[in-house]
């Protein structure tokens, strides 16, 4: 796949409301929002220090977009809200990997999605979910949440806690069908079922391990002691890995990742990946073409 076929038009988002849950405060602004993505061609990336390679992408964590709203600290791994980087726009359907951290007694207010698979994987802390079909629920660590938008939802998330922050990870695929039906689902993951080999946690299968999504997608999570190894073969044609490291250090194929880096690879079929120290880090394979 050359590099004029994997930065592809992205579509549009809608804003969001921030608001303080001890106040009930809600103030509109454009800090989670998806802009219109330009098409970008061939001739437009520049060739010299380009991080696109033959058929891999490497983002270091101090090359991540930073947004410091105060109550809200989020690192975007590709281009959202203020943040643009015409060689970071997506990864094959992988829209949006943000990594949030919420002060306490904040959130953000109720605001809409449409036609977007969007993921949420607490690492610390409580988020308080309550959306426009009656769901009100609390993810924590070991958690996993999933809502496909459809034709419209609205939903709002709070830092239950008044004195400690909440950490997640918010994820947006793009869906495989337009204007489904919106749904909800979360589970409680075994984190014993991920110590030192991969657990399955998202496919396309509802009868599947894990949640499941309008898309040809499957997440692992990995949390591997120092020396532990494994490999990864690709489950769907056409489809590409991006392997985000949440803590320790790993090597994927021969690319050491270190805290918070993101590595994308496609046109492979399996990839061998080796913990460095004490590791944790998401799987995310997700097909290529929008």
């Amino acid at each position: 796949m050359d590099r004029k076929n994997f930065l592809k038009k992205g579509l549009m988002g809608t804003g969001i409301f921030a608001a303080s849950a001890a106040l009930g405060n809600i103030v509109k602004n454009d800090i989670d929002e998806l802009k219109e993505l330009e098409i970008i061609g061939f001739n437009h990336i520049p060739n010299t220090n380009s991080a696109i390679m033959e058929n891999s992408v490497l983002h270091k964590a101090e090359t991540r977009g930073n947004a410091n709203h105060g109550w809200l600290q989020s690192y975007h791994t590709f281009s959202f809200a203020n943040y643009y980087n015409p060689e970071r726009m997506h990864f094959g359907v992988l829209r949006v990997l943000n990594d949030d951290t919420v002060e306490a007694g904040m959130g953000f207010g109720t605001h809409p999605h449409d036609n977007m698979e969007i993921i949420s994987i607490p690492l610390e802390g409580d988020l308080e979910h309550k959306d426009s079909m009656g769901n009100v629920a609390v993810i924590r660590n070991g958690d996993i949440q999933v809502m496909s938008a459809g034709t419209g939802i609205q939903h709002s998330e709070f830092n239950k806690n008044k004195d400690n922050r909440v950490k997640f990870l918010q994820i947006w695929v793009f869906p495989n069908k337009k204007n489904v039906t919106p749904r909800y689902d979360q589970i409680t993951l075994k984190l014993a079922d991920r110590h030192n080999k991969l657990q399955q946690i998202l496919s396309p299968n509802p009868n599947d391990a894990g949640v499941w999504i309008h898309q040809n997608a499957w997440f692992h999570l990995g949390k591997f002691d120092k020396g532990i190894s494994t490999e990864y073969a690709i489950k769907g044609k056409g489809n590409g890995l991006y392997v985000f490291n949440l803590n320790g250090n790993i090597i994927v194929g021969d690319q050491m990742l270190n805290p918070r880096d993101g590595y994308g690879l496609w046109n492979f079929e399996k990839v061998k990946i080796s913990a460095e120290s004490n590791a944790e880090f998401l799987l995310m394979e997700v097909p290529m073409e929008l």
